[in-house]
């Protein structure tokens, strides 16, 4: 009998080709539900991707409101995000501390934030009007004819709006308090 040859051994593959197919069938498989996800097809509708829980900082240049974006980059040391402003409807009269004293204001704020902070003190305008008279009940009869005193009470006005938006709303988001009128008697 004529001896058989033994039957070729089989060539083996190379362990860096098979590595490269693995990683080629995961990324393509994490792309295709990364798609079916986002289009809608899978998990929900169109457009279901979550707001961001507070209001965002507004860049430069980028107001909702505006008509035109921005085309120049704001000049250095100029600020990054832009402020927007709203005015208190009403005046706020309020007694001063151990004073025979009376004061009466009237309040805008300015903040970088979106539309949202100011739809925010529209909503909770009762209680930051309350916020906004404690404050000025508690403020020092001599204290309002100084410069820095009425920069202090900014600042003291600001922090009890912020105080009660972020009880209300879990955001403050007021930067700045500005004076529109300033009457002392």
């Amino acid at each position: 009998m004529a001896s058989a040859a033994p039957p070729p051994a089989p060539k083996r593959r190379s362990p860096l080709l098979l590595i490269g197919g693995v990683i080629l069938l995961a990324g393509t498989g994490a792309g295709a539900t990364v798609f079916l996800m986002t289009s809608g097809l899978v998990g929900g509708k169109p457009g279901d991707v979550a707001a961001p829980a507070g209001p965002q900082l507004v860049p430069k240049g980028m107001r909702a409101d505006a008509e035109t974006p921005a085309e120049t980059a704001p000049a250095p040391g100029a600020p990054k995000y832009e402020s927007t402003y709203f005015q208190m409807e009403r005046e706020f009269t309020s007694n001063l501390k151990d004073s025979a004293h009376l004061i009466q204001v009237g309040l805008a704020v300015a903040t970088n934030y979106d539309q949202r902070v100011i739809d925010n003190l529209k909503t909770h305008e009762m209680a930051v009007r309350s916020a906004v008279l404690l404050t000025l009940g508690e403020t020092d009869g001599e204290q309002v004819f100084t410069a820095a005193g009425k920069k202090d009470l900014q600042q003291r006005l600001a922090r009890a709006i912020n105080a009660t938006l972020k009880e209300k709303e879990g955001f403050g988001g007021v930067g700045n308090v500005y004076f529109t009128n300033f009457i002392v008697q």
